[in-house]
């Protein structure tokens, strides 16, 4: 089992397409053995000490093996609505992990 950790930064005005990438992208981590296991918009009141900007949404998915994670990020469908990811998101940190 893989973990993903997404830490999403986005254009400013661009949250209407951000969510729009999301309602499609999300559907398909299931169809790679894979999970959504959150999805946050963190406050600031949320950070006890932040020494960065903080992000827009922060997510967490699990994945069961890294060839399922990487079969997901070449799905054809999804690639058909990239431009959406594009157009919303300024950058993006993708931290891999493993559980101990």
């Amino acid at each position: 089992m893989i973990f993903i950790t997404q830490l999403i930064y986005i254009n400013e005005g661009s949250e209407a397409i951000f969510h729009e990438f999301e309602q499609l992208a999300i559907p398909l981590i299931a169809k790679y053995n894979g999970r959504l296991l959150f999805r946050l918009r963190p406050q600031k009141a949320a950070f006890i000490e932040i020494n960065t900007e903080p992000p827009y949404e922060v997510h967490l998915v699990s994945f069961e093996t890294e060839a399922d994670f990487g079969r997901f990020l070449e799905d054809e469908e999804r690639k058909q609505f990239l431009h959406l990811k594009e157009q919303s998101i300024r950058s993006a940190v993708l931290i891999q992990g493993k559980q101990l």
